[in-house]
Protein backbone atom coordinates (compact mmCIF):
# COMPACT_ATOMS: atom_id res chain seq x y z
CA UNK A 1 0.00 0.00 0.00
CA UNK A 2 1.84 3.86 -1.35
CA UNK A 3 0.71 7.14 0.19
CA UNK A 4 0.48 10.00 -2.19
CA UNK A 5 1.33 13.53 -1.92
CA UNK A 6 -1.56 14.75 0.34
CA UNK A 7 -2.45 11.60 2.29
CA UNK A 8 -3.56 11.43 5.40
CA UNK A 9 -0.86 9.51 7.44
CA UNK A 10 1.45 8.65 11.07
CA UNK A 11 4.56 9.17 11.51
CA UNK A 12 6.59 7.64 14.14
CA UNK A 13 9.92 9.66 14.93
CA UNK A 14 12.54 8.18 17.60
CA UNK A 15 13.33 11.11 20.05
CA UNK A 16 15.56 8.84 22.30
CA UNK A 17 17.46 5.77 22.06
CA UNK A 18 17.95 3.78 25.10
CA UNK A 19 21.48 4.83 25.97
CA UNK A 20 20.29 8.28 25.97
CA UNK A 21 17.33 7.73 28.39
CA UNK A 22 17.52 9.07 31.93
CA UNK A 23 18.99 6.70 34.17
CA UNK A 24 16.54 6.93 37.06
CA UNK A 25 13.65 4.99 34.74
CA UNK A 26 12.58 1.85 35.30
CA UNK A 27 14.61 -0.80 33.89
CA UNK A 28 11.75 -2.54 31.32
CA UNK A 29 11.39 1.30 30.07
CA UNK A 30 14.83 2.24 29.59
CA UNK A 31 15.47 -0.88 27.47
CA UNK A 32 13.48 1.03 24.62
CA UNK A 33 13.38 3.91 22.60
CA UNK A 34 11.44 6.93 23.48
CA UNK A 35 9.34 7.94 20.21
CA UNK A 36 6.40 9.84 19.45
CA UNK A 37 3.85 9.12 16.64
CA UNK A 38 2.15 12.36 14.87
CA UNK A 39 -0.55 12.52 11.96
CA UNK A 40 -0.81 15.05 8.97
CA UNK A 41 -0.58 15.43 5.71
CA UNK A 42 2.02 13.81 3.43
CA UNK A 43 4.26 16.30 1.61
CA UNK A 44 6.56 13.32 -0.36
CA UNK A 45 5.30 12.11 -3.70
CA UNK A 46 4.60 8.69 -3.02
CA UNK A 47 5.97 6.24 -0.16
CA UNK A 48 5.23 2.78 1.00
CA UNK A 49 4.98 1.87 4.79
CA UNK A 50 8.67 1.94 7.13
CA UNK A 51 9.82 4.73 4.46
CA UNK A 52 10.40 7.96 6.05
CA UNK A 53 8.70 10.73 4.67
CA UNK A 54 7.55 14.36 5.54
CA UNK A 55 4.38 15.27 6.52
CA UNK A 56 2.88 18.67 7.55
CA UNK A 57 0.86 19.20 10.82
CA UNK A 58 -2.75 20.14 11.33
CA UNK A 59 -0.89 23.17 13.11
CA UNK A 60 1.52 24.01 10.37
CA UNK A 61 4.56 21.88 11.78
CA UNK A 62 7.36 19.86 9.31
CA UNK A 63 8.37 16.76 10.72
CA UNK A 64 9.89 13.74 9.39
CA UNK A 65 9.78 10.36 10.53
CA UNK A 66 8.98 7.02 9.18
CA UNK A 67 5.39 6.09 7.61
CA UNK A 68 3.36 3.65 9.84
CA UNK A 69 0.24 4.48 8.74
CA UNK A 70 -1.88 5.39 5.95
CA UNK A 71 -5.51 6.69 6.66
CA UNK A 72 -5.11 6.42 10.49
CA UNK A 73 -7.82 6.49 12.65
CA UNK A 74 -8.51 7.64 16.01
CA UNK A 75 -8.75 5.45 18.73
CA UNK A 76 -8.85 7.01 21.48
CA UNK A 77 -11.80 7.73 23.94
CA UNK A 78 -12.31 8.40 27.68
CA UNK A 79 -13.48 5.45 28.97
CA UNK A 80 -16.98 3.58 30.25
CA UNK A 81 -19.31 6.69 31.85
CA UNK A 82 -19.45 6.93 35.33
CA UNK A 83 -22.94 7.12 36.63
CA UNK A 84 -22.10 9.35 39.56
CA UNK A 85 -21.10 12.20 37.20
CA UNK A 86 -23.37 11.50 34.72
CA UNK A 87 -26.48 14.11 36.21
CA UNK A 88 -24.05 16.61 37.63
CA UNK A 89 -24.83 19.09 35.05
CA UNK A 90 -28.53 18.38 35.99
CA UNK A 91 -28.15 18.94 39.25
CA UNK A 92 -25.89 21.84 39.52
CA UNK A 93 -28.66 23.32 37.20
CA UNK A 94 -31.08 22.73 39.97
CA UNK A 95 -28.92 24.17 42.73
CA UNK A 96 -28.08 27.52 40.90
CA UNK A 97 -32.11 28.42 40.42
CA UNK A 98 -33.07 26.26 37.34
CA UNK A 99 -30.66 28.32 34.84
Amino acid sequence: MKAKKGDFVQIEVRILEPEERAPNLPEDTKRVPFEMRVKGFMLNDEASLGEVVRIRTFSGREVEGKLIAINPKYEHNFGEPVPEILTIGEELRELLGGM
